[in-house]
């Protein structure tokens, strides 16, 4: 059996950091993914998919993660349940992360640049526009 998920998107507001009474770290934040087609009137959709880390990795995004920011996100969807305060069962679907990856330099979100978007509502910034640069790396400092 097999249970994993791979998502790619952009945070829809800043992570939440939490400790449980044991003092492990959990953080939840939740991440809109396009949808890859347009609905009925042209625009394009997107899902909003909540998202848990435990541990190192919950401190690492609450620590570098921000709204905006894109990023990658690997794991397993977990389905739960509990009942509120006036008595009835409630479901919730995540994605428990085991592998986040920010797509993003930590410099450009921090410079609080916002992301222009194109009229079909996709995000038309490119990460990769600054590759190709020469990188002045000693041969001292190579790891082989």
């Amino acid at each position: 059996m097999l249970n994993r998920v791979i998502l790619i998107g952009r945070l829809t507001r800043d992570p939440e950091l939490r400790y449980t009474p044991n003092g492990v770290a959990v953080t939840t934040f939740t991440l809109a993914v396009d949808r890859p087609f347009t609905n009925q009137q042209g625009q394009r959709e997107a899902d909003f998919i909540n998202i848990v880390t435990w541990r190192q990795l919950a401190e690492t995004c609450a620590n570098y993660l921000k709204k905006g920011r894109l990023t990658a996100v690997e794991g397993r969807i977990q389905i739960r349940n509990y009942e509120n305060n006036e008595g009835r069962r409630v479901y919730v679907t995540e994605v428990v992360a085991d592998n986040v990856r920010f797509l993003e330099s930590m410099s450009k979100t921090s410079q609080g640049q916002s992301y222009p978007s194109s009229d079909d509502g996709r995000f038309t910034d490119d990460p990769f526009a600054d590759q190709g640069k020469t990188i002045d790396i000693s041969d001292d400092d190579l790891p082989f």
